[in-house]
Protein backbone atom coordinates (compact mmCIF):
# COMPACT_ATOMS: atom_id res chain seq x y z
CA UNK A 1 0.00 0.00 0.00
CA UNK A 2 2.81 2.40 0.90
CA UNK A 3 4.53 1.67 -2.42
CA UNK A 4 1.32 2.33 -4.35
CA UNK A 5 0.89 5.67 -2.59
CA UNK A 6 4.50 6.56 -3.37
CA UNK A 7 3.99 5.83 -7.06
CA UNK A 8 0.77 7.85 -7.14
CA UNK A 9 2.49 10.78 -5.44
CA UNK A 10 5.43 10.60 -7.83
CA UNK A 11 3.22 10.56 -10.93
CA UNK A 12 1.05 13.48 -9.79
CA UNK A 13 1.76 16.61 -11.82
CA UNK A 14 2.96 19.55 -9.76
CA UNK A 15 1.99 23.10 -10.73
CA UNK A 16 4.01 26.21 -10.02
CA UNK A 17 2.11 29.52 -9.81
CA UNK A 18 3.95 32.41 -11.48
CA UNK A 19 2.83 36.03 -11.32
CA UNK A 20 3.20 37.52 -14.77
CA UNK A 21 4.30 41.06 -15.56
CA UNK A 22 0.67 42.05 -16.26
CA UNK A 23 -0.53 40.77 -12.87
CA UNK A 24 -2.01 37.46 -13.99
CA UNK A 25 -1.12 34.33 -12.06
CA UNK A 26 -0.33 31.44 -14.42
CA UNK A 27 0.10 27.81 -13.40
CA UNK A 28 3.07 26.05 -15.03
CA UNK A 29 2.84 22.26 -15.03
CA UNK A 30 5.94 20.25 -14.20
CA UNK A 31 8.99 21.71 -15.93
CA UNK A 32 7.08 23.63 -18.59
CA UNK A 33 8.92 26.87 -19.41
CA UNK A 34 6.42 28.50 -21.74
CA UNK A 35 2.66 28.43 -22.28
CA UNK A 36 0.90 29.51 -25.50
CA UNK A 37 -2.64 30.78 -25.95
CA UNK A 38 -4.64 32.18 -28.87
CA UNK A 39 -6.47 35.43 -28.10
CA UNK A 40 -9.49 36.60 -30.11
CA UNK A 41 -10.82 40.16 -29.96
CA UNK A 42 -14.48 39.65 -30.88
CA UNK A 43 -14.97 43.39 -31.35
CA UNK A 44 -12.63 43.20 -34.34
CA UNK A 45 -14.28 40.15 -35.94
CA UNK A 46 -17.44 40.54 -38.03
CA UNK A 47 -19.20 37.59 -39.65
CA UNK A 48 -21.92 38.07 -42.24
CA UNK A 49 -23.09 34.82 -43.82
CA UNK A 50 -20.07 33.16 -45.38
CA UNK A 51 -17.98 36.34 -45.26
CA UNK A 52 -15.71 37.23 -42.34
CA UNK A 53 -14.15 40.64 -41.85
CA UNK A 54 -11.19 41.07 -39.55
CA UNK A 55 -9.57 44.24 -38.27
CA UNK A 56 -5.95 44.55 -37.19
CA UNK A 57 -5.41 42.95 -33.79
CA UNK A 58 -8.35 40.55 -34.13
CA UNK A 59 -6.12 37.53 -33.55
CA UNK A 60 -3.11 37.41 -31.27
CA UNK A 61 -0.91 34.82 -29.62
CA UNK A 62 0.08 35.20 -26.00
CA UNK A 63 3.23 33.51 -24.74
CA UNK A 64 3.82 33.30 -21.00
CA UNK A 65 7.32 32.42 -19.83
CA UNK A 66 8.14 30.82 -16.51
CA UNK A 67 10.26 33.84 -15.50
CA UNK A 68 7.12 36.01 -15.42
CA UNK A 69 7.59 37.63 -18.82
CA UNK A 70 4.70 37.73 -21.31
CA UNK A 71 4.50 38.61 -24.97
CA UNK A 72 1.28 39.27 -26.92
CA UNK A 73 1.90 38.99 -30.65
CA UNK A 74 -0.78 40.38 -32.95
CA UNK A 75 -0.95 38.48 -36.23
CA UNK A 76 -0.68 40.79 -39.26
CA UNK A 77 -3.68 40.54 -41.60
CA UNK A 78 -1.39 40.00 -44.59
CA UNK A 79 -0.15 36.71 -43.09
CA UNK A 80 -3.39 35.36 -41.63
CA UNK A 81 -3.92 32.86 -44.48
CA UNK A 82 -0.40 31.50 -44.02
CA UNK A 83 -0.87 31.28 -40.25
CA UNK A 84 -4.19 29.49 -40.81
CA UNK A 85 -2.56 26.97 -43.14
CA UNK A 86 0.31 26.38 -40.72
CA UNK A 87 -2.15 25.84 -37.87
CA UNK A 88 -4.16 23.41 -39.98
CA UNK A 89 -1.02 21.42 -40.77
CA UNK A 90 -0.30 21.20 -37.04
CA UNK A 91 -3.89 20.28 -36.16
CA UNK A 92 -4.14 17.45 -38.68
CA UNK A 93 -0.57 16.35 -37.97
CA UNK A 94 -1.30 16.05 -34.24
CA UNK A 95 -4.08 13.61 -35.12
CA UNK A 96 -1.44 11.14 -36.34
CA UNK A 97 0.58 11.01 -33.13
CA UNK A 98 0.64 7.54 -31.59
CA UNK A 99 2.67 5.71 -28.93
CA UNK A 100 5.73 3.77 -30.11
CA UNK A 101 4.25 0.47 -28.92
CA UNK A 102 1.00 1.04 -30.83
CA UNK A 103 1.93 2.74 -34.11
CA UNK A 104 -0.74 3.61 -36.63
CA UNK A 105 -0.61 2.13 -40.10
CA UNK A 106 -1.01 4.32 -43.15
CA UNK A 107 -4.62 3.10 -43.36
CA UNK A 108 -5.20 4.12 -39.72
CA UNK A 109 -3.76 7.55 -40.47
CA UNK A 110 -6.03 8.11 -43.47
CA UNK A 111 -9.03 7.11 -41.37
CA UNK A 112 -7.98 9.46 -38.56
CA UNK A 113 -7.66 12.38 -40.97
CA UNK A 114 -11.05 11.62 -42.53
CA UNK A 115 -12.64 11.48 -39.07
CA UNK A 116 -11.15 14.81 -38.01
CA UNK A 117 -12.04 16.45 -41.32
CA UNK A 118 -15.65 15.36 -40.79
CA UNK A 119 -15.65 17.35 -37.54
CA UNK A 120 -13.82 20.34 -39.01
CA UNK A 121 -16.18 20.67 -41.98
CA UNK A 122 -19.10 20.93 -39.54
CA UNK A 123 -17.40 23.82 -37.78
CA UNK A 124 -16.30 21.64 -34.85
CA UNK A 125 -12.72 21.76 -33.61
CA UNK A 126 -12.76 18.08 -32.72
CA UNK A 127 -11.98 16.47 -29.39
CA UNK A 128 -8.56 17.11 -27.90
CA UNK A 129 -6.39 14.05 -27.44
CA UNK A 130 -6.83 14.18 -23.67
CA UNK A 131 -10.60 13.95 -24.21
CA UNK A 132 -10.36 10.83 -26.32
CA UNK A 133 -9.71 12.42 -29.66
CA UNK A 134 -6.90 11.64 -32.06
CA UNK A 135 -6.16 8.74 -34.33
CA UNK A 136 -6.54 5.16 -33.14
CA UNK A 137 -4.02 2.43 -33.87
CA UNK A 138 -5.77 -0.50 -35.55
CA UNK A 139 -8.84 1.56 -36.50
CA UNK A 140 -8.70 0.50 -40.14
CA UNK A 141 -8.79 -3.23 -39.33
CA UNK A 142 -11.84 -2.65 -37.11
CA UNK A 143 -13.61 -0.90 -39.98
CA UNK A 144 -12.74 -3.74 -42.38
CA UNK A 145 -13.94 -6.33 -39.87
CA UNK A 146 -17.30 -4.59 -39.47
CA UNK A 147 -17.58 -4.40 -43.27
CA UNK A 148 -16.97 -8.15 -43.55
CA UNK A 149 -19.34 -9.00 -40.71
CA UNK A 150 -22.20 -6.85 -42.00
CA UNK A 151 -21.63 -6.85 -45.75
CA UNK A 152 -21.83 -3.04 -45.68
CA UNK A 153 -19.51 -0.73 -47.59
CA UNK A 154 -16.86 1.48 -45.96
CA UNK A 155 -18.89 4.69 -46.21
CA UNK A 156 -21.84 3.08 -44.42
CA UNK A 157 -19.66 1.67 -41.63
CA UNK A 158 -17.83 4.95 -41.08
CA UNK A 159 -21.14 6.83 -41.03
CA UNK A 160 -22.46 4.40 -38.39
CA UNK A 161 -19.36 4.81 -36.20
CA UNK A 162 -19.54 8.60 -36.42
CA UNK A 163 -23.27 8.58 -35.59
CA UNK A 164 -22.52 6.41 -32.57
CA UNK A 165 -19.88 8.85 -31.34
CA UNK A 166 -22.08 11.88 -32.01
CA UNK A 167 -24.89 10.29 -29.99
CA UNK A 168 -22.75 9.62 -26.91
CA UNK A 169 -20.35 12.41 -26.00
CA UNK A 170 -18.84 10.27 -23.22
CA UNK A 171 -17.85 7.55 -25.70
CA UNK A 172 -14.32 7.86 -27.07
CA UNK A 173 -13.28 6.57 -30.47
CA UNK A 174 -10.78 4.22 -28.82
CA UNK A 175 -13.44 2.75 -26.51
CA UNK A 176 -15.86 2.28 -29.42
CA UNK A 177 -13.30 0.51 -31.61
CA UNK A 178 -12.10 -1.66 -28.72
CA UNK A 179 -15.69 -2.86 -28.22
CA UNK A 180 -15.52 -4.54 -31.63
CA UNK A 181 -12.24 -6.23 -30.67
CA UNK A 182 -13.65 -8.24 -27.77
CA UNK A 183 -12.56 -11.88 -28.10
CA UNK A 184 -15.31 -14.26 -29.16
CA UNK A 185 -17.48 -11.62 -30.85
CA UNK A 186 -18.03 -11.90 -34.59
CA UNK A 187 -15.88 -8.87 -35.32
CA UNK A 188 -13.33 -9.89 -32.68
CA UNK A 189 -12.82 -13.23 -34.43
CA UNK A 190 -12.46 -11.53 -37.82
CA UNK A 191 -9.95 -9.01 -36.46
CA UNK A 192 -7.89 -11.81 -34.87
CA UNK A 193 -7.79 -13.63 -38.22
CA UNK A 194 -6.81 -10.48 -40.12
CA UNK A 195 -4.03 -9.62 -37.69
CA UNK A 196 -2.71 -13.20 -37.71
CA UNK A 197 -2.65 -13.14 -41.52
CA UNK A 198 -0.73 -9.88 -41.51
CA UNK A 199 1.77 -11.25 -38.98
CA UNK A 200 2.30 -14.38 -41.09
CA UNK A 201 3.07 -12.28 -44.17
CA UNK A 202 5.75 -10.28 -42.32
CA UNK A 203 7.42 -13.26 -40.62
CA UNK A 204 11.13 -13.44 -41.43
CA UNK A 205 11.58 -17.14 -40.70
CA UNK A 206 9.50 -20.34 -40.71
CA UNK A 207 8.87 -20.74 -36.96
CA UNK A 208 7.93 -24.46 -37.17
CA UNK A 209 11.05 -25.27 -39.26
CA UNK A 210 13.29 -23.34 -36.87
CA UNK A 211 12.15 -25.40 -33.88
CA UNK A 212 14.14 -28.31 -35.29
CA UNK A 213 17.30 -26.22 -35.30
CA UNK A 214 17.21 -25.41 -31.59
Amino acid sequence: MAEEQAVATKSKTEYTPVTMSDGRVVQFAGKRKVLKETLLDESKIEVAGDVIQLSAGAISVRMDFRNGTSRVIALPLSLLAQFAGHGAEQKFGDELASPADKPMTEEDMVLAIDDLNHEIQQGKWGKGRAAGGGGVSGASVVVRAIMEATGKDEATVKAYLQKKLDGDTALTRRALYDSFRVAGTKTGIIIKRMEDEKLAKTAKVDADAELGNI
